[in-house]
């Protein structure tokens, strides 16, 4: 009884929903309003926003010097894997979902509960960080007179509470959650208004770096150091040069910059009202992406050019810039657009996030009530509501510096199980995840040895797969690239954690650390090689990810790989976080799941029990 109990609960653990496509799709309650310009400002907005107007100071000041631009294109590159993938569950999977509802389909309902509680932790306090930094940057406009009347009012309470209770953050998040309660088409005006005026501001800016801008910015001295500051050395300042930190600083700066591109998910939870869902949310994240690249690399560029990085101030870089060029009144016009900037960016925050807690409880995993759709305004009202709530509280009492790398590790886990579900998905035969599986008594059936679902490395069928007969995908073939590609993954995160906390002994010609390091290269390239082998689907769609199976697996190194980079302090709060959210799955979602309410078991042959059952033999 016991052993039956146990494999009924990991059966609970894996269900997955089967994509609902053409006739067999539910009904869409959200009203269809939304372009494909109107994702690309969405996309725009939500990414770029403080990180152009602040981080692109930061970096360059202390990090990588005039070689920030280049910090910008790795950073670039390593978001546009994350977009790809993306962009190919946009097109295959049109719904207002987004990672919550990929991972659901296809690692099954644990990890999409997981997903989709991280996105909400990333959205409610990026949406608080942001309204927190737009009363900062109109007090600062103003000449600083909110924080000078509420610093009578102290609450703070170091690492946890703010100095002061910040009542205009609390306003603000409020009056756009309203506007975002009134509907989608009202959001996205305002959000292109923004938009519009933002790029206005930025066009200017990199305009007028260019036009006053001094190439010799990019070749300093430590001679030049010396005339502007009486010191005989640079010092932790770098060498000079274009390269003032080396290599390191280009790492560590495309390391902080690739935060800078966190936001385009935002257009995935928009495909219930996208217009042309499966044309319009690649193209939106593809040209977001684009575009955003374009102006950090142009502001970067003009920034360093107008004056030496070591002169930069970090906390009001471009206002400053042009105060030492002698443009003095220009920097009200940066102002402006760092207003712009930040409106954009907290409706990007807001705008999904009450869709991920609209389609949790239209699951059963979040209580029910928070699935009301306004029969008028076709906004999930309660869910919009509630979540604001959440944001604006945080925004008025907390201090959300010590916070803001929680979001970092959410996306961070959500874009590597998005690349996951891609790669997965891609080689599974098409009816396990486009139609609906087939009610049925679950029998008695004795227990397989793990073996017999997930090929070991060595045996015959291994070697079976690296030769497969038919060219569309089996299941047989399905789970060969979910056992491998799962052991890619725990390779991929030792490799990680060795480079991310001992390279000091890898580079130092360790032979025990380079024996190790070679030994998971080897493994990985040849579970990759039998990932390759495998057939694909050929169901047409309007974007795929190219170059299977590298490029996700890429994409899952680069976040794994940062995600190393994270404090023990910052895994600490996060783990209370999730600690919350198992709560609520265990306590509530488990039992009121509608795949458990409709009685959707998964078959026995899909890779995802295969995989549970085995573990439980293991333990």
């Amino acid at each position: 009884m016991l052993w039956q109990a146990l494999c009924q609960f990991g059966r609970q653990l894996v269900r997955r929903r089967p994509l609902e496509l053409g006739e067999q799709a539910p009904e869409n309650r959200l009203s269809r309003c939304l372009s494909t310009l109107d994702l690309v400002a969405l996309g725009v907005g939500s990414t770029l926003g403080a990180g152009v107007y602040v981080l692109a100071g930061e970096v360059a000041r202390n990090k990588a010097g005039p070689s920030i631009v280049i910090c910008f294109l790795v950073a670039a590159l390593s978001s546009m894997l994350s977009g790809l993938c993306y962009a190919e569950f946009g097109a295959r999977v049109p719904c207002s979902r987004s990672a919550y509802l990929y991972s659901y389909v296809t690692v099954g309902q644990l990890l999409a509960f997981i997903t989709g509680w991280n996105l909400i932790l990333s959205y409610v306090i990026g949406a608080a960080s942001v309204a927190r930094a737009w009363s900062i940057s109109f007090d600062n406009l103003i000449g600083n007179h909110i924080s000078q009347a509420l610093q009578g009012i102290s609450l703070h309470v170091p690492g946890i509470l703010a100095e002061y209770p910040d009542f205009f953050a609390l306003g603000l998040v409020l009056l756009l959650t309203g506007l975002l309660a009134i509907g989608a088409r009202e959001s996205a005006l305002v959000t292109k208004i923004f938009t519009g005026v933002n790029l206005l501001v930025l066009s200017c800016v990199i305009l007028s770096g260019f036009i006053k801008g001094d190439l010799h910015n990019w070749q300093l001295t430590e001679l030049d150091y010396q005339r502007a500051n009486n010191t005989c050395t640079l010092g932790p300042l770098g060498t000079g040069g274009f390269f003032p930190f080396g290599f390191d600083g280009i790492l560590r700066g495309a390391a902080t910059c690739f935060f800078a591109f966190v936001g385009f998910d935002c257009i995935a939870t928009t495909g219930e009202e996208a217009l042309h869902p499966q044309r319009s949310i690649p193209l939106g994240i593809a040209i977001s992406l684009f575009i955003c690249f374009l102006a950090y690399f142009g502001i970067s560029a003009a920034l360093t050019l107008m004056m030496p990085f070591y002169q930069i101030n970090v906390d009001n870089p471009l206002p400053e810039a042009f105060v030492y060029i002698g443009w003095a009144p220009v920097r009200y016009a940066v102002a402006v657009g760092t207003l712009c900037a930040l409106s954009t960016s907290l409706l990007g925050a807001m705008f999904p996030m009450p869709r991920v807690i609209y389609a949790l409880a239209e699951d059963g995993l979040l209580f029910r009530g928070l699935a009301r759709v306004h029969p008028r305004t076709s906004t999930p009202v309660v869910a919009t509501v509630i979540s604001g709530i959440m944001a604006a509280f945080m925004a008025f009492l907390f201090e959300l510096s010590d916070l803001v790398d929680l979001t970092s590790i959410g996306t961070l886990l959500t874009y590597s199980l998005v690349a996951f579900c891609v790669l997965v998905l891609r080689y599974q035969p098409d009816q396990n995840f486009s139609q609906n599986e087939k009610v049925f008594e679950m029998k008695p059936e004795p227990v397989k040895k793990f073996s017999e679902f997930v090929p070991a490395v060595g045996t015959s069928e291994t070697l079976k797969s690296l030769h497969p007969v038919n060219t569309t995908p089996t299941l047989r073939s399905g789970r060969v690239v979910y056992g491998c590609t799962s052991l890619v993954v725990i390779l991929l995160m030792i490799l990680c954690l060795i480079l991310a906390k001992w390279p000091r002994y890898l580079f130092s010609g360790d032979l025990v650390y380079a024996g190790v390091v070679v030994t998971l290269l080897v493994l990985i390239i040849g579970f990759t090689f039998i990932i390759w082998r495998q057939p694909q689907s050929d169901t047409p769609l309007y974007f795929k990810v190219p170059l299977l199976p590298v490029l996700p697996l890429i994409s899952i190194f680069v976040n794994v790989y940062l995600m190393m980079q994270m404090t023990v302090e910052t895994w600490a709060r996060y783990g209370v976080w999730m600690v919350i959210g198992f709560a609520v799955y265990f306590g509530y979602g488990i039992r009121h799941s509608l795949e458990k309410n409709d009685q959707q078991l998964p078959d026995l042959s899909s890779p995802t029990l295969h995989e549970a059952v085995s573990t439980t033999e293991l333990l």
